[in-house]
């Protein structure tokens, strides 16, 4: 059996000798995002330590831990905290747990980050829908050999972020009076923040903004069938856009400033998903 895939199965069977919870939305809580877990009406919670194998995050501002509830009447599982690949875990262990909550029964994958904006009509503070992503600077989570039980060897990328769920995003802003951007999201390893070099390529390339997550978990649940939509937190300008030096402080009290539109838009968005 898969290595990657007999893990999962220790954290699917750990998972239920726990919870018996089957949510239809899952929902990734960014850094400095973590908020919008308060208004979620909780059935039941479970640290990410309580599940056998499951990767626990360092990052400050992860909590760790998966949310069972309700977001209106829909069941819905919230990461509060996630693990990255600059932490020294294999890609596999990253997007374990995107795959996990399907597993549990979700449909539809929403997830959120913080970002650095790149695109020049972007300020610190701003909500960007991602409407496409580029991941050619992180390992792929497919090389090797292929799970089938989860996917195709060769999955279609043509729309890995779901139009109809776009357009209840848009909707969903336009209806509450949230400034809403759109663009392509770019994730890089990280822990360093890009150098003004690396961003003024990713704008030659098209992104406009930049992190360091997202991308590998889309390209994880694409593959196994889920609906995927996506909001990133813009904290701060990208390196070479400002003069000010980056800090992981400054994204977080960005991040901050933001969460009241941030949680209202994902709250409403869902209720309609």
């Amino acid at each position: 059996m898969n290595k990657d895939y007999e893990k999962l199965m220790r954290c699917y069977e750990s998972f239920r000798g726990k919870i018996s919870f089957r949510p239809r939305v899952a929902i990734v809580l960014g850094s400095g995002l973590g908020n919008f877990a308060d208004t979620i009406k909780t059935e039941a919670e479970l640290s990410y330590g309580e599940i056998e194998g499951f990767p626990v995050s360092t990052v400050p501002g992860h909590a760790g831990k998966f949310i069972f509830g309700y977001v209106g009447e829909v069941p819905v599982v919230c990461m509060k905290g996630r693990v990255h690949y600059y932490e020294g875990y294999p890609i596999g262990d990253v997007v374990l747990p995107a795959r996990l909550m399907k597993m549990m029964g979700a449909e539809i994958l929403f997830l959120t980050n913080a970002s650095g904006g790149v695109n020049a009509d972007f300020r610190a503070g701003d909500l960007m829908m991602i409407t496409d992503h580029i991941s050619s600077f992180v390992p792929n989570p497919l090389i090797g050999e292929n799970i089938e039980e989860l996917g195709t060897r060769f999955p279609d990328m043509s729309t890995v972020y779901d139009k109809e769920l776009q357009e209840i995003l848009k909707k969903t802003a336009a209806e509450n009076g949230i400034p809403l951007k759109e663009g392509v999201y770019v994730q890089f390893t990280g822990p360093s923040f890009e150098s003004p070099a690396e961003i003024r390529m990713t704008r030659m390339i098209g992104g406009d903004a930049v992190g360091m997550s997202t991308v590998v978990e889309a390209i994880a649940a694409n593959h196994m069938g889920m609906r995927i939509c996506g909001i990133s937190c813009v904290c701060n300008l990208a390196a070479g856009m400002t003069e000010n030096p980056l800090t992981h402080a400054e994204v977080q009290e960005a991040a901050d400033k933001a969460e009241p539109l941030f949680t209202k838009l994902v709250a409403e968005s869902v209720k309609k998903f």
